[in-house]
C-alpha cells in the first residue's frame, strides 16, 4: 500500500511539473521538453564544478588549473604536494613558458633548513629584504617578517568565518592580513597583524556624510594591530569601476561596521574624493603618515603610465613619497565585475610591474619603495618571477581562499558560495571552522615561503630578492628562449640589491630565527 501511495504521489507531482512547464512562457526549453528540460538547467548550474573533475586537463582550467589547486590544497592540509613521473606540460612548444636557470653550485645549508627535511617545510619566516617606511622616516617603520602576506578581502565580500580563518592563519604564520576596504571587523582581531585598507568609500574612516575623516581613521586603528595603511586606487578585477557589495550581503553587522544602511547595495565610487591628482595624493599620504606614524602605501592596477611618471617625478623633486606600492594584475579577481573589465581592463601583473618598476628605477627611486605584487602570484614559480622583476613581497588572495576551502565554483558574487567562504548564509558558513582553516592557511603560506626560498637557493641565492631577471627565461614556443631582462628591457642592476644591501640581506638570512610556532598537522592548531 505504501508503495502505491508513493508512486501515485510521484505521478501527481510529475504531472504538475509538466503542466507548469507547458504553460509557463519564460523558458522555451521547459515548454518544449517538460521535466527533461530541468536537467539542462541543473547541468548548466553545476557546470564549472563538473568541468574541474571530468572535462579539463591538469593545466587547462582557469583561473587556477587543477595542478595548481591540488598544490595549494595539499600544502594547506600538510599532505604530499609532490608530483611524480615528470611534467605533463609542453615546455618547448609553449609560448612564454617560464624556465628557472639553476646554479651548478647552490648555497650549502644545514639539512634541517631544507624543504626536503622530515617536516617537509623550511623553518624560516623569510623576512622582507627592505624596511617598510625607512626611506620616509616613519615613526613605526618595520621590516615585515614574511615576504608572503594576505591580500585585501573585506568582511562582507568574505564571510566572517573566512576572515577569521585568514587572520588566525596570519598569526600562526607570522604574516600580515590586509583588511580590504570594508573596515576592521571583530573577525580581523584574532591575533594577526593587519594592513588597514582605505578604499573610495572610506569605510571605517568616514564621517557621517561619507567623506574621509583622519580623526575617524586614527580612532579605528588605535586599538587594532595595524602595521601599515594601504590606499586602494583600484584593483585588478575591476579597475576604474569602483565596487559594489550587493544588498543581499549587507546584514546588520556589516552595515554597522561600514556605516551604511542594512540590506541596500553598498557602493564604492570609481575614484577618491579626498584627492584628484598625484600631487594631492602625496599630500594625503603625508597627512596620514604624520598622524599615525605608520608606513603608507598605495594599491593599484596599472593603466595609463602618466600617473606613475607624475608620481615618480614628484617623489624625485621633494620630500614626499609613498612607502610601498602594491601592483595588482589585471588577472586578479577576488571581486566580481563585468566580463569586459575582468578580461580587458588594466595590464597583466608582469607587464604592469615591469612598467611601474622601470619608471621608479630610471629615477633611482626603487630602493626607497617597497614593491608588492598581487594577482595569481601565490605559487612558488610565479612569486620568484615577480621577485626577479623587482618585487619585494607577494600578497595572496584567491590562493588563500583555496587554502580556506574555496573550490573555485565562481559563485562569489551570488551569495551562494558552496563552501561558506563568500556567503553569509548560516547553513553554508557553519561548516567553515576558523580554527582548522586557520591552520591550513598558515600551512599554505609557510609552504609557499619554503618553496620560494628553495627556488632562490637553486638559483644560487639565499633570498628571493637577490634573484635577478637574467636568471629566468621565457620559452617562445619555437625552440628559443629569452631572459626576463631581455624581454622587459631591464638594466643589469635593476631589482637586485648591490654591495652593502646584498651583505645586509645575506646577514639577515644567517641570523633569521626559526618560526616560533613551527608547522602543524591539519587536525590540531599550531602550538602557541
Amino acid at each position: 500500500m505504501f508503495w502505491a501511495y508513493l508512486g501515485s504521489g510521484i505521478a501527481v507531482l510529475m504531472l504538475l511539473v509538466v503542466v507548469f512547464d507547458v504553460t509557463q512562457r519564460t523558458h522555451t526549453i521547459l515548454h518544449n521538453f517538460p521535466i527533461i528540460g530541468h536537467f539542462r538547467y541543473i547541468l548548466e548550474r553545476i557546470g564549472p564544478e563538473l568541468r574541474q573533475y571530468i572535462v579539463t586537463d591538469n593545466d587547462e582550467e582557469r583561473p587556477f588549473t587543477r595542478d595548481q589547486r591540488r598544490w595549494v590544497y595539499a600544502s594547506a592540509k600538510r599532505q604530499n604536494n609532490r608530483f611524480g613521473f615528470g611534467s605533463d606540460n609542453e615546455m618547448e612548444r609553449s609560448s612564454n613558458y617560464l624556465i628557472i636557470k639553476h646554479d651548478a653550485f647552490p648555497p650549502l645549508i644545514d639539512p634541517k633548513h631544507s624543504i626536503e627535511n622530515d617536516r617537509g617545510h623550511d623553518p624560516f619566516l623569510l623576512p622582507a629584504a627592505k624596511i617598510m617606511g625607512l626611506a620616509r622616516g616613519r615613526r613605526h617603520a618595520f621590516r615585515p617578517e614574511s615576504v608572503v602576506n594576505i591580500s585585501g578581502m573585506s568582511f562582507g565580500a568574505l564571510s566572517g568565518r573566512a576572515v577569521e580563518a585568514l587572520n588566525r592563519g596570519a598569526r600562526l604564520s607570522g604574516c600580515m592580513q590586509t583588511t580590504g576596504e570594508g573596515g576592521i571587523s571583530p573577525y580581523h582581531l584574532n591575533g594577526g597583524d593587519l594592513v588597514f585598507q582605505i578604499g573610495t568609500g572610506y569605510f571605517g574612516c568616514r564621517d557621517r556624510a561619507g567623506r574621509f575623516s583622519l580623526d575617524r581613521l586614527a580612532e579605528t586603528i588605535e586599538h587594532a594591530p595595524v602595521k601599515a595603511i594601504e590606499i586602494k586606487l583600484s584593483q585588478g578585477a575591476k579597475p576604474g569601476l569602483g565596487g559594489i557589495l550587493p544588498g543581499v550581503k549587507v546584514n546588520a553587522e556589516i552595515a554597522r561596521i561600514r556605516g551604511v544602511p542594512q540590506g541596500q547595495d553598498c557602493i564604492s565610487p570609481p575614484g577618491h574624493s579626498a584627492f584628484r591628482s598625484a600631487d594631492e595624493l602625496l599630500d594625503f599620504i603625508e597627512a596620514i603618515g604624520e598622524r599615525t606614524g605608520l608606513p603608507v602605501g598605495i594599491k593599484s592596477a596599472v593603466g595609463k603610465l602618466s600617473f606613475w611618471r607624475d608620481l615618480a617625478d614628484l617623489m624625485s623633486d621633494g620630500p614626499r613619497g609613498v612607502d610601498y606600492i602594491v601592483i595588482d594584475g589585471g588577472e586578479g579577481g577576488t571581486g566580481a565585475a563585468p566580463l569586459a573589465f575582468t578580461d580587458h581592463v588594466s595590464l597583466p601583473l608582469k607587464i604592469g610591474l615591469t612598467r611601474v618598476f622601470s619608471t621608479f628605477a630610471e629615477r633611482s627611486l626603487d630602493d626607497r619603495v617597497v614593491f608588492i605584487v598581487s594577482g595569481k602570484a601565490g605559487l612558488p614559480e610565479a612569486a620568484l618571477m615577480s621577485f626577479s622583476l623587482g618585487a619585494d613581497m607577494v600578497n595572496v588572495g584567491r590562493e588563500a581562499m583555496l587554502a580556506v576551502g574555496c573550490i573555485q565554483s565562481q559563485r562569489c558574487h551570488t551569495g551562494n558560495c558552496p563552501t561558506g567562504v563568500t556567503t553569509h548564509k548560516r547553513w553554508r558558513t557553519a561548516g567553515l571552522d576558523p580554527s582548522s582553516k586557520g591552520v591550513r592557511t598558515a600551512n599554505y603560506i609557510s609552504t609557499l615561503r619554503g618553496e620560494l626560498l628553495a627556488l632562490s637557493r637553486t638559483c644560487g641565492q639565499v633570498h628571493p630578492a637577490l634573484v635577478g631577471a637574467g636568471q629566468l627565461e621565457l620559452v617562445d614556443g619555437r625552440f628559443g628562449a629569452r631572459s626576463l631582462a631581455e624581454v622587459f628591457d631591464y638594466q643589469a642592476d635593476w631589482g637586485v640589491p648591490q654591495n652593502r644591501r646584498r651583505d645586509e640581506i645575506e646577514s639577515l638570512m644567517r641570523d633569521a630565527a626559526p618560526q616560533a610556532a613551527g608547522l602543524a598537522d591539519t587536525d590540531r592548531p599550531f602550538p602557541t
